[in-house]
């Protein structure tokens, strides 16, 4: 492998697994880890056009790779998708994952990446949720009995197309596995949002606040309301909430070892000469 692409994928990597580790303990990715790696990555592709024989080919895939990562991260980031931290996680990893001086090549590189992503993330967001359950599983319980209670009219409904759909399998076996599907997606709605009250809430001391923690609910100060928002707190409303002593804060599970576990996967295709785009389909 050249010597350019060992660069990157070691750069990459010591800067995930920094960011993991940052989102695990705080919650939070800090700009810092993201624009640096940016820096760091463009800035070496840079050089390298610039010195070696290559010319700037490299370089450019690298900023071609940026704008494409910078506009699917804004793209998942107001889709309600991303938080912030993972979308600027993900523009850093668009400097990085042109391993190819051929846009084609890229492409499916790209797609590969993105396709790896959803599969890690849909694991480890199921065995992360099931730690929470088991960890809060007296208050989910009685939290996903009041959903299910709430919701039953849903529930009543999804196992009628089920057990429609499963008749129908007989006929075709693949149908069997629709109407399967059609009967767990609810439960695991309602233990989704179960999840969501009861394990991810937590009462904080305002003091401890941090700039871009989400409100749980609209907080009121005096004759001023503070809406939660997406974006979370800003300073003018952590300033605020400093006259309260607690305030209840919404956590959201953290995602980036899904983006190390991706990433890990695809170098080892690509060290390997896996036909990456052909191999997964």
């Amino acid at each position: 492998m050249e010597f350019q692409i060992i660069f990157l994928i070691c750069l990459a990597l010591i800067w995930i697994a920094f960011a993991v580790v940052q989102d695990l303990r705080k919650r939070e990715i800090a700009d810092w880890v993201n624009f640096s790696l940016i820096i760091f990555a463009v800035g070496f592709r840079f050089f390298w056009g610039l010195f070696s024989n290559e010319g700037f080919g490299f370089f450019y895939q690298g900023l071609i790779g940026l704008a494409v990562f910078f506009l699917l991260g804004n793209l998942l980031y107001y889709s309600r998708m991303f938080a912030g931290g993972d979308a600027k996680l993900l523009f850093a990893l668009g400097a990085v994952l042109p391993f190819s001086g051929i846009f084609s090549v890229n492409l499916n590189i790209y797609a590969l990446f993105l396709i790896l992503f959803l599969f890690s993330g849909a694991v480890y967001g199921f065995f992360a949720s099931l730690f929470l359950i088991i960890g809060h599983f007296k208050n989910f319980r009685k939290e996903f009995l009041r959903q299910a209670k709430t919701n039953k009219n849903i529930l009543i409904l999804s196992i009628f197309f089920a057990l429609f759909f499963i008749i129908l399998g007989f006929a075709n076996h693949f149908i069997i596995y629709f109407g399967v599907l059609i009967f767990v997606f609810p439960y695991f709605y309602l233990s989704a949002k179960s999840i969501d009250k009861v394990c991810m809430i937590k009462k904080v001391p305002a003091k401890d606040l941090r700039e871009g923690d989400w409100l749980f609910k609209d907080v009121k100060v005096g004759k001023k309301i503070i809406k939660k928002t997406w974006d979370g707190l800003a300073k003018k409303d952590i300033k605020l909430l400093q006259k309260k002593k607690f305030v209840a804060i919404k956590y959201g599970i953290p995602f980036s070892p899904s983006f190390l576990i991706a990433f890990i996967i695809l170098v080892y295709f690509w060290i390997n000469k896996v036909d990456l785009f052909s191999w997964f389909f």
